[in-house]
This record gives structure tokens, sequence and C-alpha cells, in this order.
């Protein structure tokens, strides 16, 4: 069974920039969707960047398009989430998570079955 574990979280000011790390044991069979999801206090979890294995069909929200990328490491077998000019509504626990078919529409949390355990990231003004 695929195990996710999240790195790469901190504090940072508004204008900084974090990379996101997601290592994964096991095999990841393709294609799967690989997703970075947050959650910030009080707010239900939502689905920020999108990538199906192998594949370059990429998927951001709104709020994150033009500061945001995903990318993936298949011989690292680890998924990443470059984030750039970060603001304080980026502040959440970001999430790694993976789904057994390709992305499709927007995320939702029930098309994954595989997730990481979080790692917090802090945007201060």
């Amino acid at each position: 069974q695929v195990q996710l574990v999240e790195s790469g979280g901190g504090s940072v000011q508004t204008g900084g920039s974090l990379r996101l790390s997601c290592v994964a044991s096991g095999v990841i069979y393709a294609p799967s969707c690989l997703a970075w999801f947050r959650q910030s206090k009080g707010n239900e979890r939502e689905g920020v960047a999108t990538v199906t294995t192998g594949r370059d069909d990429y998927y951001y929200a709104d709020s994150v398009k033009g500061r945001f990328t995903i990318s993936q490491d298949k011989n690292k077998n680890t998924l990443y989430l470059q984030m750039t000019s970060l603001k304080p509504e980026d502040t959440a626990m970001y999430y790694c998570a993976v789904s057994g078919a390709s992305c499709w529409s927007r995320p939702r949390v029930g098309y994954f079955s595989t997730w990481g355990q979080g790692t917090q990231v802090t945007v201060s003004s």
C-alpha cells in the first residue's frame, strides 16, 4: 500500500516562496491522479493543484494560478509543489493525495484514497 510523506512547510513572509515535497513509498500505478490539497482553520479541504502521472493535464485552483507549480519526479517517486508570491491567505495545512485513476474535473476529496499527514505553511504579513 502506498504511503505519502510531505515535507517542506514552514513560516515565511508575504511574497516568499516554499517548495513542498511528497515522497511516496510503494508503487503508484499509472494512470493515477496526484494532488495537493490544503485546509485552513474553519474551512473545508480544497484542491490546489493536480496532475496525472505521465501526463501534462495540470489543474490549478484560480487562487494559486500563476504562483504555484505542481511537478513530479518519477525517479524519486516524489511530487512537488513550488509556491511563490505567497500570501497570508495561503496559510494552511497542505496535503498530498493519490487516486487510483487519472485526474478529471475539479479535484474532490472523496476521489482520493491515499493521503499524507500534512505539512503546515504559514504566511505572515
